[in-house]
């Protein structure tokens, strides 16, 4: 036989026997791709625990200095010069708060000055410069500069008061924040290495107990401090500033090549740059600085969209180079899963769209043993969160066992967020030109504090009805489970369902208000240019 003929027949004899996979078993090779990608993030959270009980000391040799109520601070005459930066956009109802705050800081007159960095375009200027003058009556050096353009947004204010600045520290606060007066003292004492180049304060949180939506928040930011942020530090490994609640030193801003704002997260991005560049940053634990906790789903979706894009955009600019760089590759490792943990949205969506249809292909074949494959997956990233936000409510609350009933809403409610952040990562690889969203301060402290009838309302007019889509699919799910006799899986859909319901519902009950609000408010001429109403009279 020709060697021609010979080689065609076997090709084909080759391909003839080759198993064409069907549709459903992509399908669960795709479902439990994902699940065992999303499972490995689990197995972090764990890690970041054992590093956070394994070191009580930071092992790189920062010093801890300045965490005491006393002992740690410095005479007076050996304090620096620190310039306290307060960038602000739009923020009527806090703003007289903070500068308030501000004047109250316990540090020598002649080595404190406060820049008030002002982009706003509605009445919170006329605020702030009372504010400022009833300060600067107080013996205060305080500045009112106001922008007229935005152009940077936050990064561009700071890096334009930072020309200004005579501070060789700059503390660093948004509008919603309340700063003890004990906060510099606390602060600048670890400053005393010259190595370190920040230092960064826990936040607390004025209206924790406002509601289910706050106390959730709360809990994921105590989780983000003590344990991420808690870990990191103590393991000798790259953190980050946090945007506020912290300080900086002048020449570390500088030499890691200032506040960029090809990023909206500027704060992540030079805080890699920074550490990098070789400079120590410091977590202290117990030091607090209380803001106030978004009170709307849809205000806390922007807070939520804005850092998942703007991680991802960091990520996208900066990992590369950490990679070729000479830090230790457990330092590499690190920062890997870091700042790639946004990507888990995208992720999390995908597996909340196959992981019905993989359901159905189950309870249809003899696949329905593989049940005991993802269970325990599911199982061991359920495990892991509850360890991670256990381990943080140890360390922050007395009561902490009695607040572990919050955390499988806590789980929905990653879930539901993950519509909003799977978006915002998308958009991160996808716009060029930067847009920044601020999130909406209301001044709510206490529960009976009103916020419905206030400016800076947000709304998110397509995405809740996408998300309650994936809500009542999820319902669908768990009848079609319970009629099927697949009991196993109940629990997790029921977390999925509990999520995207309670975002979407949420969302659009606020939505709805906002609405009814305006047309009353048009109704009475009580709105101003923006469309937006005006706070009652």
């Amino acid at each position: 036989m020709p060697t021609t003929e010979l080689y065609l027949q076997c090709a084909s004899t080759r391909i003839d026997i080759v198993p064409t996979p069907s549709p459903g078993s992509l399908l669960l090779g795709l479902y439990f791709t994902v699940l065992v990608s999303l499972s490995v993030y689990g197995l972090h959270r764990f890690y970041l625990v054992y590093l956070y009980t394994k070191h009580r000391r930071p092992i790189d040799g920062t010093s801890r200095e300045g965490q005491g109520a006393v002992v740690g601070r410095l005479a007076d005459d050996r304090l620096p010069v620190v310039t306290v930066q307060l960038a602000i956009f739009n923020e009527m109802y806090v703003v007289d708060r903070l500068v308030e705050a501000v004047s109250r800081l316990a540090y020598p007159r002649d080595r404190l000055e406060v820049q008030i960095l002002d982009d706003s375009t509605d009445e919170t200027s006329e605020i702030a410069r009372f504010a400022a003058a009833r300060a600067r009556a107080r013996g205060l050096d305080i500045r009112h500069l106001h922008r007229v353009d935005r152009v940077g947004f936050k990064a561009g204010a700071l890096a334009a008061g930072l020309q200004q600045a005579r501070g060789e520290l700059i503390a660093i606060f948004d509008a919603d924040f309340v700063p003890g007066p004990d906060f510099l003292h606390r602060t600048v004492a670890p400053f005393r290495d010259t190595g370190v180049g920040m230092v960064q304060a826990r936040w607390g949180h004025l209206n924790r107990d406002y509601s289910l939506l706050t106390r959730v928040q709360a809990l994921l930011l105590d989780a983000h401090f003590i344990l991420e942020h808690g870990a990191r530090y103590r393991g000798g490994l790259f953190f980050n500033f946090n945007g506020t609640a912290g300080v900086w030193r002048r020449t570390a801003i500088e030499t890691a090549g200032g506040w960029q704002h090809d990023t909206v997260t500027e704060d992540l991005d030079l805080s890699y740059r920074a550490q990098l560049a070789g400079w120590r940053f410091v977590f202290l634990d117990d030091v607090v600085a209380p803001a106030e906790i978004p009170v709307e789903m849809n205000g806390f979706k922007t807070q939520q969209h804005r850092w998942a894009r703007g991680s991802t955009q960091t990520c996208i600019k900066l990992l590369p180079n950490i990679l070729r760089s000479r830090i230790s590759r457990r330092i590499k490792v690190e920062a890997f899963f870091h700042l790639t943990a946004n990507f888990n949205y995208p992720v999390l969506l995908v597996l909340a769209l196959v992981m019905v249809p993989t359901l159905i292909i189950r309870a249809r074949s003899d696949a329905a043993s593989l049940l005991w494959f993802d269970v325990p997956l599911f199982t061991a990233a359920t495990v892991s969160i509850v360890n991670f936000h256990a381990a943080s409510l140890r360390a922050v609350r007395r009561d902490w066992v009695s607040q572990l009933r919050y955390i499988p809403l806590l789980m929905a409610v990653g879930i539901g967020l993950s519509v909003n952040n799977a978006w915002a990562v998308v958009r991160a690889r996808a716009e060029r030109h930067q847009i920044f969203i601020r999130t909406p301060k209301y001044g709510v402290e206490r529960q009976d504090d009103e916020w419905r009838t206030k400016r800076y309302r947000q709304t998110s007019l397509v995405q809740p009805y996408f998300e309650l889509g994936l809500g009542l699919y999820f319902t669908a799910a768990v009848l079609y489970a319970l009629w099927a006799g697949i009991f196993l899986p109940i629990p997790f859909l029921c977390l999925f369902q509990t999520g995207f319901l309670y975002a979407a519902l949420l969302s659009l009950v606020q939505q709805r208000r906002d609405r009814g609000l305006v047309l009353t408010t048009q109704v009475t001429g009580d709105v101003n240019q923006s469309g937006r109403q005006e706070r009652p009279r």
